[in-house]
Formats: C-alpha cells, structure tokens, sequence
C-alpha cells in the first residue's frame, strides 16, 4: 500500500538524501531549543522552590486562567500529558500555596485549577528576570518573525501529529504476508 504522506523530493525540491539530511538537522535544532527551554525553566523553578514539570504548569495557568479557573484536563491537554500528572502535581503545588484547586459546582468529576495569590507574587518576583531573557531573544527576530516562525512550527506539529497517528495505525495493521499466512 503506498503512503499517503508527500514526498519529502516534491516539498523541499532536492534529493531524498539531502531532504533527510535537512530534517534530520532541523529535528537536532528542535531538541536543542528544547533542552534550552526546559533549563531556562528549571532555573525559574529552581528560584520559586518548585519542580520544573510545576513550573509549566503555573505557566499554563497564567496562560488559561478564567474566572472560574481552569480544567485539570485542559492544562493536561496544553502539555500534552496525562491528567494524572496534572492531577499529582497540582496537589504539590497546593500544598505549597501556589494553585488552588476546587471542585466545580456543575459537575463534581472536574476539578478547576487558579494560581493562589501568593503564587502571583511569587511569579512577579521572576518577572524581571523572564522580561530581561525575552528582550535577549527577541533580540534575533523582531516580532513579526516569531509570530511567522510559531505559525510555521504548528503547522510543523500539525503534520507530525498527523504522521505520527499514520505511522501508528500502519504498524497496528497486518501485513499482507500476514493476512495470507492468518488465512
């Protein structure tokens, strides 16, 4: 069966070889930037007394937060995780006064997440710090660019997301030498 996903010749328009090679260097320069992030991340946590994985998870509170607070499921779903981490970690994160977490009076199966107000102080106090590292970035693209390059990176994980559930769903299928030697 042939696949369904283009050829890397037609989109970047050079041999197979040099294709991969442009992927496989653009693959190395994702990680790296990640490594990057998680360290920048760990610092930060490192300063308020918290684990990295609970400093995305404030992050994502700040990004999310409604009045009403905010879904394990959802935050979960932002950082691609399991709502039992999300649910582990929130409860650390309560303990240390950070995040609240309250039932919501709708439905009692969905706990709602909001940063404490002694969390907000907290995350202040880094702020500075965070402002001064955006500014050193955004330093090597103006705004315009970061915004082109994000939309160009989730188009990116779009299409790996969807290869991803292809490559999943070839390897769950049974080979034709497998169907004929089942029959």
């Amino acid at each position: 069966m042939p696949s369904k996903l283009p050829g890397l010749k037609r989109r970047l328009g050079k041999s197979p070889v040099a294709s991969q090679d442009v992927l496989r260097r653009f693959t190395w320069e994702i990680r790296a930037i990640n490594v990057c992030l998680d360290d920048l991340r760990s610092f930060q946590a490192h300063a308020l007394g918290i684990a990295a994985p609970q400093m995305m998870i404030l992050m994502a509170l700040i990004d999310l937060e409604k009045d009403g607070g905010v879904p394990v499921n959802v935050v979960a779903k932002l950082m691609k995780v399991e709502s039992a981490f999300i649910t582990r970690h929130s409860k650390e994160l309560e303990d240390k006064r950070f995040v609240r977490r309250k039932r919501c009076a709708n439905d009692a199966r969905i706990v709602n997440l909001s940063l404490t107000d002694s969390a907000r102080r907290q995350l202040a106090s880094i702020a500075a710090q965070q402002e001064e590292l955006d500014e050193f970035v955004a330093g090597y693209l103006d705004i315009t660019d970061f915004a082109k390059l994000a939309s160009c990176l989730s188009g990116v994980r779009q299409r790996l997301e969807k290869a991803r559930l292809h490559a999943a769903l070839k390897m769950q299928e049974p080979s034709r030498e497998q169907q004929l030697r089942d029959a």
